[in-house]
């Protein structure tokens, strides 16, 4: 995984080739490169000044993202991925000084020219459930039924716990059981997460279930329907389960509002250092590192340079464009990676704020 940190001072100079007089020289330099232009944005270059916090962030807690990414890289980036693996080891300044020498930064706007858009997290919930049907846990989670593909869209979600097709359908192929159908709904939208699961010999064991597909109906948010009823004013998550501890009677009311369903499948994990789940990109996420965007905007395993500020939080921060969703479209989209668990889901479900994006490019 690298060379010792040492070795890479040499390595840099033939990689970079000798360093810039002044930092204020380069920071300063005009762009030369010319706009790109993708399917759902245009990339503007810019200067490595106008990235804001690019001199303050914790570049080493990228890399090993970054180093993922190059698992599946694309040709773009397979002639830098080695450079890359030998910077694992040097310090921040080394490799602020490659990223200024090998990439260019885009600012990316949409065919309009909007320079801002929208951030929102997603996460990996932990939850309990069982392998059987057993006191409350009793709400199934499915892998994907025979002839899945045959029949697009399939049934609705209000179909397929109602219609005697669908349930037939889906017999037998009962993954385990979640004793809330709330938590069962945050999983079908999260697309994944890590179960800690009662075997029938009462052993529990930590397995994940990851996205194995959907129903193919468009996904409704359930959230959005209680704000236009007026029956909420907080629609994350926590208030959401609010709503329904005062409603349980319309629980399934509020879930059919959302037709999309999705399956899953079993993964086993590894005892100690669990990864993350693996985005669209095939590569595991890192908490804090990975985002979800529109390929048709930046291709997966680009590294993406991100500023936002709300209410919530504020990112200033190298990120890698890892995964997608069926809500995260446009130019300036994003869906951060926020980890695994409960503090995670709290701030997942709260994120909502404005956000800018430069892509990072070879030059």
């Amino acid at each position: 995984m690298g060379v010792a940190a040492l070795a890479i001072v040499g390595s840099l100079t033939a990689c970079i080739g000798p360093a810039p007089r002044t930092q204020p020289e380069l920071s300063q330099a005009q762009p030369s490169a010319p706009p790109i232009v993708r399917e759902r944005s245009r990339w503007v270059p810019v200067t490595w000044a106008e990235l804001p916090g690019f001199s303050d962030d914790a570049l080493d807690e990228a890399w090993p993202a970054w180093l993922r990414s190059c698992e599946r890289a694309q040709t773009t980036w397979q002639v830098l991925c080695p450079q890359l693996r030998a910077l694992s080891d040097a310090d921040l300044g080394q490799r602020r000084d490659w990223l200024r020498q090998r990439l260019q930064p885009y600012r990316v706007e949409s065919l309009q020219g909007q320079t801002e858009g929208l951030l929102t997290a997603y996460y990996e919930p932990v939850l309990e459930a069982s392998r059987l049907p057993r006191g409350p846990y009793v709400v199934p989670l499915h892998a994907p039924p025979a002839g899945l593909a045959a029949r697009k869209p399939w049934y609705t979600r209000q179909e397929i716990e109602t219609h005697s097709t669908a349930r037939h359908a889906l017999r037998g192929r009962e993954l385990m059981y979640l004793s809330d159908p709330v938590d069962a709904m945050v999983l079908h939208i999260q697309g994944s997460g890590l179960i800690q699961v009662r075997e029938p010999d009462a052993r529990v064991r930590t397995v994940r279930l990851a996205f194995a597909g959907t129903n193919e109906q468009p996904y409704q948010s359930i959230g959005r329907w209680l704000l236009d009823q007026g029956l909420t004013r907080d629609a994350s998550w926590p208030g959401i389960k609010a709503w329904l501890a005062a409603n349980p009677q319309r629980t399934r009311e509020l879930l059919w509002q959302n037709p999309r369903y999705v399956f899953f499948r079993e993964e086993a994990l590894p005892a100690t250092d669990v990864p993350g789940p693996k985005g669209a990109q095939g590569v595991a996420l890192s908490a804090g590192r990975s985002i979800a965007v529109d390929p048709a905007s930046i291709p997966y395993g680009t590294p993406v340079w991100l500023a936002s500020s709300g209410a919530q939080t504020r990112l200033q921060r190298l990120v890698l464009a890892q995964d997608t969703g069926s809500a995260i479209t446009g130019a300036v989209r994003a869906d951060y990676f926020a980890g695994s668990g409960a503090a995670a889901g709290e701030l997942a479900g709260r994120l909502k704020q404005p956000l800018q994006m430069w892509v990072l490019w070879p030059r």
